[in-house]
């Protein structure tokens, strides 16, 4: 006998909310973190403005460019951002450790003769965690229509000049403030060669151990009107991978009976941009796009997810082809070329406010939920078990917060606060029917993205 209910999905799962913990803590951390809304309206688009200007006036920026003159080239771009960065140290009192990151590429179908490519990071320190890192991205590097022409005038004003420029930003804005763990502001080169800038860095960051649970690349953050005729300054794209890049044979087979296809962390990653737009932000929707990268092509982000970094591309929404990757010349009336014609700085004010805002509450979160797992097969209620800190990195824990999602959801739809603990039990909620996922929060409501259970969602 069968007996159905009246109940809609949406208030079923609600109820079940309020059943899926007997005893809910007390007391729970604050539901907004006041001091992003500062952050939200404090990146200048007159400043990004201007940055895109300095870049774009080193004629090239071509990773087999000239690299000795003061004012052309590849070099000059980049010891101009170096300059910046230690110039925005000292405005905070050298809260960041600058550095360039390099090695020499050849052989390469894009780079054919030995070629040095040096990338600059500039390092903010976190207080309790400062091997916890969140990377924001930009590329130095420009070209034209030729990928191996490193003479010809290549303003890169959009592509990415405006990426660059909303790093910088994000630097003078944030390093204003101290967090938990540490960011990285990051100017990648050899990106247009090859991704070969994030390659290195990648490596460079195994290396040191440094524990990057994120990196935000920004490419092509300043154009608001597409080739497709629209012009819109108020959605943002991300882009995810879907399963980690790295995935073992086996946490392949084990991710098949259980779920997590969409559930990598850099998917959960652009889940979380897109809420921290939704909550501090006003006239900017995210766009999440359930692929690595736009339709078979690629950025910086790349490197880093394959070798199990989590990142996410975040762009404009409305590319314009003839403007990317274009010798600057007028043919039949219509005008090529990625100069400061096409260049919004309003609008990457907001992306790069969108970025803020995201390193600022990562940065800010405690340690990420380890060891997420989930269990209950063929029982009643579903279990999610964690490790918690148990070092000085954890001083700023408050507890836990708990989420769920029916399988189909793209977002995290229901969570709740559950304290400090290391398991929950969701009540007479059958595992096999939902997603489940855990995030730490802070004593000031700073909180981490959502960690799946398993190996397909481990940050």
């Amino acid at each position: 006998m069968k007996t159905v209910f009246g109940t809609s999905t949406f208030s079923l799962l609600t109820l079940l909310a309020f059943s899926a913990h007997a005893a809910p803590p007390k007391t729970a951390p604050p539901s907004e973190v006041m001091a992003l809304y500062d952050i939200a309206s404090a990146p200048s688009a007159q400043r990004i403005q201007n940055d895109i200007q300095t870049l774009v006036d080193f004629g090239t920026r071509h990773t087999l460019s000239e690299t000795k003159p003061d004012t052309r080239g590849i070099g000059a771009a980049r010891r101009w951002i170096f300059a910046e960065f230690e110039k925005i140290s000292k405005e905070c009192g050298g809260c960041l450790e600058v550095i360039y990151v390099s090695d020499t590429i050849s052989g390469e179908r894009r780079i054919p003769d030995p070629v040095e490519v040096v990338s600059v990071l500039a390092i903010q320190r976190g207080t309790l965690d400062p091997n916890r890192y969140v990377m924001m991205s930009g590329d130095i590097d420009s070209r034209v229509t030729d990928p191996l022409n490193g003479t010809s005038d290549s303003p890169g004003a959009n592509d990415n000049a405006s990426g660059m420029a909303g790093v910088l930003e994000a630097a003078r804005v944030l390093s204003q403030h101290k967090y938990a763990g540490s960011i990285i502001y990051a100017g990648l080169s050899g990106e247009e060669q090859g991704l070969f800038g994030g390659k290195i860095v990648a490596q460079h960051a195994l290396k040191q151990g440094w524990e990057i649970k994120a990196v935000l690349n920004n490419d092509m953050i300043s154009n608001i009107t597409g080739i497709d005729g629209v012009t819109d300054n108020t959605v943002a794209r991300v882009f995810s991978e879907g399963t980690r890049d790295n995935e073992t044979k086996a946490e392949a087979r084990q991710r098949r009976f259980t779920g997590g296809e969409v559930d990598s962390p850099s998917r959960n990653l652009a889940r979380y941009v897109k809420t921290m737009a939704d909550q501090y932000m006003t006239n900017l929707n995210v766009m999440m796009i359930y692929r690595l990268d736009r339709f078979a092509r690629g950025g910086h982000h790349r490197p880093f997810n394959a070798v199990g970094i989590p990142g996410v591309r975040i762009m404009e929404t409305h590319e314009h082809y003839d403007r990317q990757h274009q010798d600057l010349r007028t043919e039949n009336g219509v005008t090529y070329g990625d100069t400061m014609a096409g260049v919004n700085a309003g609008y990457a004010a907001k992306l790069t406010t969108l970025n803020a805002l995201t390193m600022a509450g990562i940065a800010g979160a405690p340690p990420f939920p380890a060891n997420v797992e989930a269990s209950g097969a063929v029982k009643a209620s579903a279990v999610l078990k964690w490790d918690r800190p148990t070092t000085k990195a954890g001083a700023n824990l408050m507890g836990y917060r708990v989420h769920w999602r029916l399988t189909t959801a793209p977002e995290w739809t229901h969570s709740r606060y559950v304290g400090d603990v290391s398991e929950h039990t969701f009540k007479n909620m059958v595992i096999d029917n939902y997603y489940f996922g855990v995030s730490s929060v802070a004593k000031d409501g700073s909180e981490t993205p959502v960690v799946f259970p398993g190996a397909a969602g481990r940050f």
